[in-house]
């Protein structure tokens, strides 16, 4: 077997492809987020864990499946728009957990980072979709 380089890969610097980039670096960030998070979620009080631990995971599982619609959809402006609310809503799930002292803060920190990522990446994304 060859081992080829990536990027060398076929249709990797070819235009049609190129529409892939933001959606990949955005799940590749979706999934980050998704595993800090599981980690972070173990801690919490056992009274919080089918509550606000819910609220978050299912949270992140929105994040990911309207990043995917975002992808599949031709008029994308309406489906990022309710992914940036959702990530709005997520953060302030995760300020309400530093709040209720579940989370440290530099938990708290490494998490925000984690969704200002995100964020940044929708950011762009918006742009260029209101600049077509």
């Amino acid at each position: 077997m060859s081992h080829v380089d990536q990027s060398q890969a076929v249709g990797r610097d070819n235009a049609p492809y190129q529409h892939l980039r933001p959606f990949e670096g955005m799940l590749t960030k979706v999934e980050e987020l998704e595993d800090y998070s599981r980690r972070a979620l173990v801690n919490f009080p056992k009274a919080e864990r089918h509550l606000l631990t819910a609220e978050v995971r299912l949270c992140i599982d929105r994040i990911e499946r309207l990043t995917l619609t975002a992808w599949k959809r031709y008029q994308k402006k309406t489906t990022l728009t309710d992914l940036d609310i959702e990530i709005e809503v997520l953060r302030r799930k995760v300020r309400k957990a530093q709040r209720y002292g579940h989370i440290s803060g530099g938990q708290y920190r490494d998490w925000a980072q984690h969704i200002n990522d995100l964020g940044a990446i929708l950011g762009g994304w918006l742009r260029h979709e209101r600049s077509k």
